[in-house]
């Protein structure tokens, strides 16, 4: 800002004390002035109204690259495939009902086969248990004819049977065959022994009639019997000729 001061040639040509004073102040402030606005200057003051903050601005460039080279083509090369193989189909076989009603027939004559070898094979074990019995039997009957033969060569006294004097102390029974139960048999066998003059038994022997699987438990219980002895003039004699019979029966 600048100040202009005009200077009046009427106030010049007065020689007024008062108006140098002035002259002298007015000259002073406009110096003083003068300065300040070069200060102010000097510093950086603009009479313009500072504006806003100055706004960001992006800079953009545009940059071309050069286009890749072309990869290079590789060359076809001749694979050779393998031939194809043929994998076989299994095939359902056909059955011939011929073919099949034999093998069926050959089922069954084998299967009557074995029936037939098993009944004869318990034919033949039941044939052979009937001749072991009919031996056994046999064999008895002979010792029983020599036993006769040997009393009869001798003279036996006649056994006097008084119930005082001759009497069963203890008897028991036989055990009963597990194979005469297993086949349901049934039967008497009759056991004859001599009672000696301890009241023991000697010599049992089975009679005819007794079945082979019944002679050995009776014998066995025979033996086993005890009698108060015989005294004939206060003396214990022998009994010959006892008989006991054993009566076999399922219940």
């Amino acid at each position: 800002m600048t100040v202009m001061i005009m200077h009046s040639p009427a106030l010049a040509l007065a020689p007024d004390s008062d108006g140098f004073w002035r002259k002298s102040l007015a000259a002073s402030l406009a110096v003083a002035l003068h300065g300040a606005v070069a200060v102010a200057l000097m510093l950086g003051w603009s009479t313009e109204r500072p504006g806003g903050p100055a706004p960001r601005v992006m800079h953009t460039q545009w940059v071309v690259l050069p286009a890749p080279a072309p990869a290079p083509t590789p060359e076809p090369v001749a694979v050779a495939l393998p031939e194809p193989v043929a994998i076989p189909v299994p095939t359902k076989p056909t059955v011939d009902p011929q073919v099949q009603a034999q093998k069926l027939e050959k089922a069954a004559l084998a299967r009557k086969r074995v029936e037939e070898k098993k009944l004869e094979q318990q034919q033949q074990r039941m044939a052979t248990e009937q001749r072991n019995q009919a031996l056994e039997q046999q064999r008895l009957s002979q010792a029983r004819a020599a036993s006769e033969k040997a009393r009869a060569a001798v003279p036996v006294p006649t056994p006097a049977f008084d119930s005082r004097q001759y009497q069963p102390l203890s008897k028991a029974a036989p055990d009963y065959p597990e194979r005469a139960l297993d086949k349901n048999i049934e039967g008497d066998c009759s056991v004859e022994y001599t009672v000696n003059t301890q009241g023991h038994v000697e010599n049992p022997k089975v009679l005819d009639g007794c079945h082979p699987l019944f002679i050995r438990p009776s014998l066995a219980a025979a033996n086993t019997f005890r009698y108060q002895p015989r005294i004939v003039d206060g003396k214990a004699v022998a009994v010959p000729a006892v008989r006991n019979t054993f009566h076999y029966r399922i219940k």
